[in-house]
């Protein structure tokens, strides 16, 4: 990852912040709070699940290697506490443990006996995805629910009723060989750029508008993080929106941002846009765009679980913090330049609407992702976002980090039952607190 430092030193010294910066500590309690009306709990609970959710990532990364050829999913829950829940092919038992973490205790709960594993549930997805597009009126949304162990099939309404829902999910669970659960919608999953209907320098998270050639009509998107190819600096987006895009400054002059790049197939919705100016690592992260946070790292995919709460800021729908649904999920339709691969990820509404297309996917100070896509209900309401992994910013350009304050002290882990080492769960991940 690039070093805001480092990057910035190349075009000349960054001004000073012109929204309010908080630091990662404000960041996650600002998260908290938003996490605690989603889940009906107190701030205080909230904060501190959130920082066993970031602080357990090692742990369960390490879960994870050492069950591989049995794992069928890893999920958080956080009601009524937080705990881990991994469930495991085969019917050998495995103990209970209980993990200390920096001096919380977490429970990490083992269920044995499921049916696939995770590996083979996205093998069933890139090898029976055309041929259950086919058999559909509506081609569907396939993901992986890692707190049931199920293939989850998100289906049209109109399907469900020429065909019955359990004959459907016993067909496409006879098809792929893993147990399948549906999810019906009123409308299949969309891109979020939005027409427009109607601050200071230039960061993640603000609003962007741009034109497409022949095209009268003005479509607005949401920047998404800083990034770097080691000599420039840039504003990430969907690569579904508008070539050329406009900012506008804190003294109200536009800022046309120059095309650079985009991708968008398969697993990839990005778009790059060039700034001509020093930009810091930070993205707007409050719905009024008063506050904006450092970007301080990155959760990888491959360590994000079912269960996890998250934060997005678009700018038709501003902030708000739900929980993941879905991981590995391939979007319905055509929307990756023909069939999406599974590498996408669902997050729970009801805040998701046109416009937020291209923003940022956050907890605290860490990225995770920009938005994609959105499926709604028959009242136009979220049923559910999709977002990118920074994992697949385009080649070349890296994601712009700001240095980090100092993590605690390493983790300690205490097992009942068989250990995990200690090295595998030695460090927080950066930006947790």
């Amino acid at each position: 990852m690039t070093v805001w430092a480092s990057a910035a030193g190349a075009q000349g010294a960054a001004s000073a912040p012109l929204f309010t910066v908080q630091p990662p500590d404000a960041a996650l309690r600002q998260d908290a709070e938003a996490v605690a009306l989603h889940l009906g709990i107190t701030a205080e609970q909230a904060e501190r699940q959130l920082w066993l959710q970031q602080a357990s990532v090692p742990l369960t990364e390490a879960i994870a290697r050492r069950f591989a050829d049995r794992l069928t999913g890893i999920s958080v829950e956080h009601r009524p506490g937080f705990r881990i829940v991994v469930r495991l092919t085969g019917d050998a038992p495995v103990p209970a443990e209980q993990v200390d973490l920096a001096g919380m205790r977490v429970d990490v709960v083992y269920v044995v006996g499921n049916p696939a594993s995770h590996a083979a549930m996205v093998q069933a997805i890139s090898t029976h995805q055309a041929a259950i597009r086919a058999s559909l009126a509506v081609p569907p949304g396939l993901g992986i629910d890692q707190r049931t162990g199920e293939l989850v099939a998100v289906v049209a309404r109109r399907d469900v009723a020429r065909e019955g829902a359990e004959p459907l999910r016993v067909r496409l669970s006879s098809l792929t060989g893993v147990p399948v659960r549906l999810r019906v919608v009123d409308r299949s999953e969309l891109d979020m750029s939005g027409e427009d209907t109607g601050e200071s320098g230039v960061v993640g998270g603000m609003r962007m508008l741009g034109a497409n050639p022949g095209d009268p009509r003005q479509y607005l998107c949401t920047a998404g993080f800083v990034v770097s190819d080691g000599v420039r600096l840039a504003l990430t987006t969907a690569a579904h929106c508008p070539d050329v895009l406009r900012v506008r400054d804190a003294a109200g002059r536009e800022r046309t941002l120059p095309f650079v790049g985009q991708w968008g197939w398969g697993h990839q919705d990005v778009q790059v846009n060039l700034a001509e100016t020093p930009l810091p690592p930070r993205f707007l992260a409050d719905t009024a765009r008063l506050i904006s946070r450092d970007v301080t790292g990155a959760q990888p995919r491959a360590s994000t679980r079912g269960g996890d709460m998250i934060c997005h800021r678009g700018e038709r729908t501003g902030y708000s913090c739900s929980q993941i649904e879905l991981t590995d999920f391939a979007p319905a339709g055509d929307l990756c330049a023909g069939a999406c691969l599974p590498t996408w990820i669902t997050v729970a509404g009801p805040r998701c609407r046109g416009g937020d297309s291209g923003g940022p996917v956050f907890l605290g100070t860490t990225a995770h992702g920009i938005v994609k896509g959105g499926s709604y209900r028959a009242d136009g309401s979220c049923a559910f976002y999709f977002y990118m992994s920074t994992d697949y910013l385009p080649e070349g350009w890296t994601l712009l980090t700001a240095p980090s304050e100092t993590v605690p002290a390493q983790l300690h882990t205490v097992v009942a039952g068989a250990s995990i080492p200690d090295r595998d769960a030695a460090a927080i991940v950066p930006g947790s607190r």
